[in-house]
């Protein structure tokens, strides 16, 4: 347990300052003159791997700062966003075959793989732009939407497709809903941006394909890898629970998410099912997944029940308390803030770094480090706990 103060988790106060600490770790070492940002850093902040830049961070570290912005109005917050967004439009993008690296090494492509995932990060980036002024963003979303929609977009399915090759002349027959909710994060996002309806439409369908009729073929909760033909594929990375996009297995986490967009888009336009999976998707995963004896919310479990990958992940953590605060809004009902509560209690203990700043990226079932690297590329940036907050922000101010 950490000798820390225990703050009151549901003042703006305290989750302001949490979000501006967040802020504060990255600051010293984030900013490359040479383009974009830093990505992997050690617990106490320090760099290792410099050179080495993923889509995912790239364009989650320019939402941290459009948010940062939105919420503190600091030049140098919006001044970072332009910078990174500079990097995603210059070096990131190749007009030559119309895609997104989605891996460099010192400013250089060492993966071009098409993934649907890392679009629906590039358009959550350029929709945060907008949504602080940054009007030059406005031509970079509608050109990832449409190679989203000309690209992934299965129209007799309604969901996207997952991968294409670099030059796009193949098309993985691998059908996920990670990319999916992502994706519908990132339209949300862009329609609330812009006001532009067929975002919010685009969104509103695919959260009823996947929460609803692939959630329904996956006995109610949202399986992760499905066939060409949607069909669950339930033996998808059986060895590889671990896989950093692809991990086999239900994850309570994204389960969480799901209720987190289901609830938004009910927020702008309801209808009832959105509000009842919502619950349906968060009760249950919260009642399987949640270490009664260690505190935290396992990693994954599998189609008997059973805990199958018992690690304590920081975005789950993030992820559900932020979920549990707007069921709690929705639903009026205490219990929510009671869960929002417990989950706050375990990462205040755990996994927030009260010596340096940030979250620590993963811990075991004994909440014990596995490393001291705190942020990777492509795998962390505290996209999840600094949106989390600003989220629940929204909702106690």
């Amino acid at each position: 347990m950490n000798a820390q103060a225990t703050p009151d988790f549901r003042s703006a106060e305290f989750l302001t300052g949490h979000i501006q600490s967040i802020l504060d770790f990255y600051a010293p070492n984030v900013m490359d003159p040479s383009g974009g940002f830093f990505q992997n850093f050690h617990d106490d902040g320090s760099l290792f791997s410099p050179g080495t830049r993923h889509l995912v961070s790239s364009t989650r570290m320019v939402f941290n700062y459009c948010t940062a912005y939105r919420l503190f109005g600091k030049a140098e917050y919006r001044d970072a966003a332009v910078h990174g967004l500079a990097y995603v439009d210059q070096v990131h993008w190749d007009s030559e075959r119309q895609g997104y690296h989605w891996l460099l090494e010192n400013h250089q492509p060492v993966d071009q793989t098409n993934h649907c995932y890392g679009l629906a990060f590039v358009m959550l980036a350029y929709a945060s732009a907008i949504g602080i002024g940054i009007e030059s963003a406005r031509e970079g979303l509608y050109r990832v939407w449409s190679l989203l929609e000309e690209k992934f977009w299965l129209p007799e399915q309604g969901i996207y497709a997952d991968e294409a090759s670099a030059d796009w002349n193949s098309l993985s027959s691998y059908r996920g809903q990670n990319a999916n909710m992502h994706c519908c994060e990132a339209l949300i996002a862009a329609y609330e941006a812009t006001g532009d309806a067929q975002f919010f439409q685009r969104a509103r369908d695919l959260a009823e394909t996947v929460a609803v009729k692939l959630a329904a073929k996956g006995g109610g909760l949202v399986w992760e890898h499905y066939t060409e033909s949607l069909e669950v594929d339930w033996d998808y990375n059986r060895e590889d629970p671990k896989n950093l996009y692809r991990p086999w297995g239900f994850q309570p986490g994204h389960q969480t998410e799901w209720t987190k967009l289901l609830l938004t888009l009910h927020a702008h336009k309801p209808e009832a099912w959105m509000l009842s999976r919502a619950r349906a998707l968060f009760d249950e995963s919260f009642d399987r997944c949640w270490d009664s004896a260690r505190g935290g919310i396992y990693y994954g479990h599998s189609p008997e029940g059973d805990i199958c990958d018992d690690d304590k992940y920081f975005w789950v953590q993030a992820e559900s308390f932020a979920a549990a605060a707007m069921l709690a809004s929705a639903t009026g009902e205490e219990h929510y803030w009671k869960i929002y509560q417990k989950i706050w209690g375990y990462c205040w203990d755990h996994m927030v770094d009260h010596q340096y700043g940030a979250w620590y990226r993963l811990l075991n079932a004994d909440n014990q480090r596995y490393s001291n690297e705190k942020s990777a590329a492509g795998a962390k940036c505290d996209y999840h706990t600094l949106g989390a907050c600003a989220q629940t922000l929204q909702l106690i101010k």
